[in-house]
């Protein structure tokens, strides 16, 4: 807009104009002082005077006109608007803190319409536009690395921020005490940006709440070993607590929570500690449950439990082998485990029975006391007491019935689904033979076993096991594979195995035998089952590997590779899955989340997820993914995922026709963001203290001051009011008037 104004000329320092305005004020002051001087002509001596010292001042400043087109352009400045889950809590009278965030932002629009406004919501990392009413996804409040973005943006630096939260701030961490350093980190904040930081606080008063706070372990989660639970429990909002019993269980498939420990928290002061001890006996992912019993009154019972993932690794793969009679293949794999010094082996093999005599000269076939065990095999204590210590368990060559094991085949099935590992070895006591056949550790194996009277248990026929296509693409064959190539050696003979049961995956097959079906038998296959997971080797002749003429050119390096990566894959070991899985950014209940799958180069399609809650408590359907590559180089795919409640989740990915991959994850409505539900005001406050910045709550938004805005002149003229000589022979006829008029006052 044009616009017209009066400045002095523009070749005066700023200095001496003011020295020029002091110097006519004395004058001005002097002139009063000499009126009480004079004889007359008082008015005279005042009008001439002020003339000439206005003509003086005149001559110095000599004044200009400059008309100019210009344009006002308000101060740029940034709204950060706490954009994390803890802006769904309940606010003080509008609803949530978002609402009360919003309505703070509209007032600072309103409040300053020239003002440049860009609001971005920060949670974790730099920060992003913000919507109004959108919803807060982020699990931190990072302002920490929301202000740094913005210094180190190449965007035009904002002339002020304004910080719009609850105060329960991530990074800096909110609730420190009013100490030097304290202010020191505060104010290190403001001078990553070199500009004040006002701030709004969205909420004034805690709710009634009692929520765990924080759960922490003493170190790293490890199988069977008895760990640390620390458990901050806190109490708010006028709430009466006194105690609260505190409890921790395992989410597990298939089966209810088992109660790992429970406590009892004693409020003091609106917080509570409790240790618990727990201990996890399955190695992987595991979901663990730490609630309370909260009191009556309490209005946010999302943060009454936390839903953690707990990665349990193992100190050493506990690995129960029995076997039932001495075999070449028995003895070569007793002393392959013997040589891993990460695994912790106990065996029992050429076991003695209740019907073997003891005696030294013992007749009738039996054989002699030296050669049997020096004890009956302990079946019922180690099945029933000590079976859930052991990470996996090798039945090599062993009658059920024989040996008592029949009576516990029950216990084993359910250790499989609750997590363990089981690999049946052939021999001609293995599977049908073995009695295995209709019994409940028969129907978490991954082939079906024919019980019917007359069904062939076995075949002595020699033969060369033939590779599936699955087998030559599964990871946990590849070490073999290295070895050996595709070439297997002369194995002598087989049992006799039926159809792959659904979820399994056969790896070698029969040349020649087929099932009942007429598809290629089975002879090693592999799958899951529950938790755990499960292996049918139907070869007592893996001694081949290192004996034959195969392992004479390959050192006998190919029986420890098969080995290694079926227990390995039992194990869940990375190296020998088809595929990884993660929650990009973690799973929150209620909001859409991202799975990520990566697979091998050159897998096959399709890619088959199924995602289903652990304890089965929500009732909610299984969601089912599929998807196809673009491309077959293509390793990561995203799968959308809907949203989920709280609580523990599997997801069972299968890529083409091969083995499955597990990955157990955790959604929480709020995590840490709902975990401690009270404002903190008091920490927004130090905040602007500290970076010379301004605090107001959301309903006094307003009083926030804005920068001045700038003035940008597009078309500029410059006119003198006269020339320098007239302005100072107008000076000179003044002074001389009134130096006349003085001397006829009687003034000197």
């Amino acid at each position: 807009m044009p616009t017209t104004r009066f400045a002095p000329t523009s070749d005066l320092p700023s200095w001496a104009v003011v020295v020029a305005c002091v110097l006519a004020a004395a004058s001005f002051a002097l002139l009063l002082v000499e009126m009480r001087r004079r004889e007359r002509g008082g008015a005279v001596i005042v009008v001439t005077g002020i003339a000439a010292v206005a003509s003086l001042l005149f001559a110095v400043l000599r004044p200009v006109r400059i008309a100019a087109r210009e344009s006002v352009v308000g101060a740029r400045v940034v709204v950060l608007a706490d954009a994390s889950r803890s802006m769904a809590l309940p606010g003080d009278g509008r609803g949530t803190r978002r609402d009360e965030r919003d309505f703070a932002i509209a007032t600072l629009q309103k409040s300053a319409p020239d003002a440049r406004l860009l609001v971005l919501g920060f949670g974790d990392g730099a920060p992003k536009p913000l919507a109004p009413g959108s919803d807060g996804r982020a699990m931190r409040s990072d302002l920490t690395t929301a202000i740094r973005a913005l210094a180190a943006s190449p965007d035009e630096r904002p002339a002020a921020v304004i910080v719009v939260s609850d105060g329960r701030l991530d990074d800096p961490p909110d609730g420190a005490d009013d100490t030097v350093d304290s202010r020191a980190s505060l104010a290190a904040l403001g001078a990553e940006i070199h500009v004040p930081i006002h701030t709004v606080a969205t909420t004034r008063t805690a709710p009634a709440d009692a929520s765990v706070r924080h759960v922490s372990a003493s170190g790293a989660a490890v199988a069977h070993v008895p760990m640390s639970l620390r458990v901050e429990i806190g109490c708010g909002g006028g709430l009466a607590c006194d105690e609260l019993t505190v409890t921790a269980r395992e989410l597990r498939d298939d089966a209810p929570p088992a109660l790992l420990a429970s406590g009892l928290a004693h409020v003091k002061d609106g917080k509570a500690t409790v240790d618990l001890t727990v201990t996890l006996e399955r190695a992987g992912a595991r979901i663990l449950e730490v609630a309370i019993a909260p009191p009556s009154g309490d209005t946010i019972p999302e943060n009454d439990h936390r839903f953690l993932t707990f990665n349990v690794a193992r100190e050493r793969v506990r690995v129960l082998h029995v076997a039932g009679m001495p075999t070449n293949d028995v003895r070569e794999l007793r002393l392959w485990l013997k040589s891993d010094a990460s695994l912790d082996i106990v065996a029992f093999f050429i076991l003695r029975t209740e019907t073997d005599k003891t005696d030294p000269h013992a007749a009738n076939g039996q054989a002699p006391e030296s050669e049997l065990a020096l004890i009956p095999f302990p079946v019922d204590e180690l099945f029933s007491e000590h079976l859930p210590s052991f990470d996996a368990v090798v039945l090599q060559n062993i009658d059920a019935v024989q040996y008592k094991l029949d009576r516990h085949l029950g216990e084993l099935a359910s250790y499989v689904k609750g997590g363990g590992g089981l690999i049946m070895v052939g021999g001609e006591n293995s599977f049908i033979r073995g009695g295995y056949a209709g019994t409940p550790l028969g129907n978490v194996l991954p082939v079906d076993l024919d019980g019917t009277p007359g069904a062939t248990p076995d075949d002595a026929t020699p033969f060369a096991p033939k590779w599936t296509a699955q087998g030559k693409a599964a990871p946990l064959l590849r070490p073999l594979r290295t070895v050996v190539g595709d070439e297997l050696p002369l194995m002598p003979g087989t049992n006799v195995l039926g159809d792959v049961r659904p979820g399994g995956v056969a790896l070698w097959t029969h040349p020649t035998r087929t099932t009942k079906s007429g598809a290629p038998m089975p002879v090693l296959a592999i799958g899951d089952e529950g938790d755990g997971r499960s292996i049918a080797l139907a070869i007592d002749g893996l001694w081949q590997l290192k004996f034959s003429q195969l392992g004479a050119r390959t050192a006998g390096r190919g029986h420890g590779a098969l080995w290694d990566g079926l227990l390995g894959w039992l194990m869940r070991d990375p190296r020998f899955e088809p595929a990884q899985m993660e929650i990009v950014g973690g799973c929150t209940a209620g909001l859409p989340s991202t799975l990520r799958v990566q697979v091998l180069p050159g897998a096959s399609d399709p890619i088959v997820v199924d995602v289903s809650q652990i304890d089965k408590t929500s009732g909610a359907p299984p969601l089912h993914l599929e998807a196809h590559r673009a491309s077959p180089d293509d390793t990561t795919i995203d799968l959308a995922l809907r949203a989920l409640g709280p609580g523990g989740y599997t997801a069972r990915l299968r890529v083409g026709d091969g083995s499955a991959t597990r990955r157990d994850f955790a959604c929480e409505a709020g995590g840490d963001e709902w975990a401690d539900s009270r404002p903190d005001p008091e920490w927004l406050h130090a905040l602007a203290s500290a970076t010379h910045g301004s605090f107001a709550y959301a309903t006094d938004a307003a009083s926030i001051p804005f920068p001045k805005p700038t003035v940008v002149s597009a078309e500029r003229h410059v006119v003198p009011l006269a020339p320098p000589w007239m302005w100072s022979l107008v000076a000179a006829v003044l002074l001389g008037a009134h130096w006349f008029a003085r001397r006829r006052s009687g003034l000197a």
